[in-house]
């Protein structure tokens, strides 16, 4: 706890004890259950996950308010802000890590282990094996299935990825120049850019699994080519989640030049997945 002088603030805010954690906690248990029975078709699998779901957004809605307030309460000063500017950097960096797996094990698959499979013997695995990328398996295991292109699709929601980072950037100059009509006018257009590729990807999964015969269970592309961009554009909605809400806060008079937190830290997040996609869109989509 921070120290109290005699007739001042304590140097450091230190918040009531509180249930937001625990309620986090049965969130993730039920959302972890709820997606892996549902992926193994497991009865009430979806139910579990939707639960999950409502008690994440329930969590976030109450924890995230509470936070607010003591921010524009002025709770928070140059430690406070300190701190909250190393955890974010921290959870950014274990996003880097999460994804990082990912991207290693497409890899794997793709670099070390198909090329060493086309050096054995074609007889040990299946008589028309063929080391060549993307891989569907053997013949009546795995259906035939397209790759999706790069074009139009994937790369249509590059530029808009990209373009909305730049939006972003000058809300945030905005921001920093006092100019509020500004800040939550390109605020704006980075959320609809940003909830425009949510819906691409989404129209793109549908032609995927309806046109392409390409689904989760297509082998290893189709298992790493979703678990990428499915993790990929989960984290685009919630990164325009949490600009959704900073807009809501620059309508409402939050922020100040000097101090504006939440607006950055949202931002930090935005930038990031547009990196991950620029990563993905080469290596899934074009390579």
């Amino acid at each position: 706890m921070g120290n109290t002088h005699s007739g001042t603030a304590p140097d450091y805010f230190v918040p009531a004890p509180s249930n937001w954690p625990m309620v986090g906690m049965i969130a993730m248990v039920l959302t972890t259950f709820g997606a892996a029975m549902l992926v193994n078709k497991v009865p009430l699998g979806g139910w579990l996950l939707l639960a999950g779901m409502a008690v994440l957004a329930y969590m976030m809605f109450g924890w995230f308010g509470t936070v607010i307030g003591e921010s524009e309460g002025g709770k928070y000063r140059h430690k406070e802000d300190v701190s909250f500017r190393w955890a974010m950097g921290w959870f950014i960096f274990s996003e880097v890590m999460f994804f990082a797996g990912f991207f290693g094990a497409l890899f794997y698959a793709r670099v070390i282990t198909l090329p060493s499979l086309g050096d054995f013997d074609h007889k040990l695995l299946w008589p028309d094996f063929t080391a060549a990328w993307p891989h569907a398996g053997p013949a009546g295991i795995v259906e035939e299935f397209t790759k999706i292109h790069a074009w139009p699709l994937p790369t249509i929601n590059t530029i808009l990825l990209v373009t909305s980072g730049i939006w972003l950037t000058i809300a945030h100059h905005a921001l920093r120049a006092n100019q509020r009509g500004k800040t939550a006018f390109w605020l704006f257009m980075t959320l609809l850019f940003g909830f425009t590729f949510v819906g691409i990807q989404a129209y793109e999964y549908m032609h995927a699994y309806r046109d392409l015969n390409l689904r989760l269970d297509s082998g290893i592309f189709g298992s790493t080519f979703f678990m990428l961009t499915g993790f990929h554009g989960f984290h685009v909605l919630v990164g325009a989640i949490m600009l959704t809400v900073v807009l809501l806060r620059v309508l409402k008079g939050h922020f100040k030049p000097e101090h504006h937190f939440a607006f950055e830290a949202a931002a930090w997040y935005w930038h990031f997945v547009d990196v991950v996609w620029i990563g993905l869109y080469i290596i899934v989509y074009w390579l």
